[in-house]
């Protein structure tokens, strides 16, 4: 998809256990684009705050994001989009950057969810 569609990054984060601790983080898994964060905390930045929240994100500018971890200097815009398993647990995101702004709407949002729900169901039977 990056590749397809031009995007400066795009990734899946999944829930983990955090070493040494009873909390959860997301950890960087298959991703393909510019530098990304390896870790991200339960409500930091979009992708934290989408998986607390337990819905889609779309951030036209994420200078403007409160708490927007900058993991590459190219990203201006994103979209994260949660992954449930069959119990209706969080178990990732999805996370696609742009180096535009304003790269996402509804229509992007509806076909990733709808996306994210079909890769669920193939793996979380």
């Amino acid at each position: 998809m990056k590749m397809e569609m031009n995007f400066c990054g795009v990734g899946f984060y999944l829930v983990k256990d955090k070493k040494n601790s009873d909390e959860k983080e997301l950890v960087l898994a298959p991703f393909q684009g510019s530098v990304a964060c390896y870790r991200i905390g339960y409500g930091k930045g979009v992708c934290g705050t989408s998986w607390k929240m337990g819905k889609t994100i779309i951030v036209d500018d994420v200078e403007q994001f409160p708490g927007h971890i900058a993991c590459s200097s190219l990203s201006k815009s994103e979209i994260v989009i949660p992954i449930y398993n069959s119990k209706n647990e969080i178990v990732g995101v999805l996370d696609i950057d742009d180096d535009k702004l304003s790269t996402f709407d509804q229509i992007d949002k509806k076909y990733l969810e709808e996306a994210m729900q079909l890769l669920s169901k193939s793996i979380y039977k």
